[in-house]
């Protein structure tokens, strides 16, 4: 199998390089970075921008490959929302993958399959419902933009590639994400919950994260929207007690929710504050099964790497 794989230096796009290369064969795979910059002597990467009229400078086409991954996207969570970052966002996200959908489009022989990212923010702030991929989305920016970045595919899936939008919950790594930045703050006994933390988490251990965009590639039937969250969905208040529990550090110091939204604007509404009780019907009704499917021993997991 021989890949392309956007965001590659990202999170995810890091350890799923990995564990794509070095998987036992049959199931091990060639992984062609598509990056911004040059690609350094003997890198197995392809230079694009898709911004350009030529957006493959050193490339006729993307001939070749038997799946793309596209995972890039600006990160939503650092700092406020300007009227110039959520620009960024949009184009980030949904020109990028509306480019890389007509490239693949274009090609004699198009991949069997694109996986791409989106976010569960489609879904927007929806209090105790239970959400799956059949909900309707919400209402607002960040809700909008996932609708528009799903629809930026739309080409691919006309000429028949297999699409499956991967929507990605809070991603638990040490290496980056979230719970990155939260645990030197719960480690010095300075953490807390976020508001009321009544707000429901959905969230997922990040080598579940690579097991499902490989379990996607294989999986025929897998198609369309794809909730890439955990089954263990937890209120913020309850995930503040388990890191509290799994560090054996107090937790008792909560960040008032006007704080927030003094401190970090619209963003904090739509993701710290925001209530998403997402469950992963497809990937379930589809026979994944999750190495980390409860939130405690997933952290603990998590702070073994």
């Amino acid at each position: 199998m021989r890949i392309l794989l956007s965001g590659a230096s990202g999170l995810v796009g890091t350890a799923l390089r990995g564990a794509l290369e070095s998987a036992p064969t049959p199931t091990s795979a060639t992984v062609v970075s598509l990056v911004r910059r040059a690609p350094a002597a003997g890198e197995a990467a392809l230079q694009w921008d898709p911004y350009a009229a030529d957006p493959l400078p050193n490339a006729p086409s993307l001939e070749g490959f038997t799946a793309a991954i596209h995972l890039s996207g600006e990160n939503l969570s650092a700092g406020r929302w300007t009227a110039a970052r959520k620009a960024r966002f949009r184009s980030s996200r949904v020109t990028t993958t509306e480019r890389l959908a007509q490239l693949l489009a274009q090609c004699s022989a198009p991949p069997r399959v694109l996986v791409c990212a989106s976010a569960i923010g489609i879904y927007g702030c929806r209090g105790d419902e239970v959400l799956t991929e059949d909900s309707a989305a919400g209402n607002g920016f960040l809700p909008e933009l996932c609708r528009d970045w799903e629809a930026a595919t739309r080409i691919a899936e006309q000429v028949g590639i297999r699409v499956v939008h991967l929507r990605f919950g809070v991603i638990l790594s040490l290496h980056g994400g979230a719970l990155a930045h939260m645990l030197p703050i719960f480690r010095a006994g300075l953490g807390g919950r976020l508001g009321q933390g009544r707000q429901w988490m959905s969230w997922i251990s990040l080598p579940d994260v690579v097991g499902l965009i490989q379990f996607a590639l294989r999986q025929e039937s897998l198609c369309g929207a794809v909730n890439a969250v955990a089954p263990d969905a937890v209120t913020n208040a309850e995930f503040t007690r388990t890191m509290s529990r799994v560090l054996h550090r107090p937790a008792l110091l909560p960040a008032p929710a006007l704080a927030l939204r003094l401190a970090f604007g619209e963003m904090a509404q739509s993701t710290i504050l925001c209530s998403a009780r997402v469950q992963p019907s497809r990937l379930l009704q589809a026979g994944f099964r999750f190495a980390h499917p409860q939130l405690e021993a997933a952290l603990r997991a998590v702070l073994e790497e």
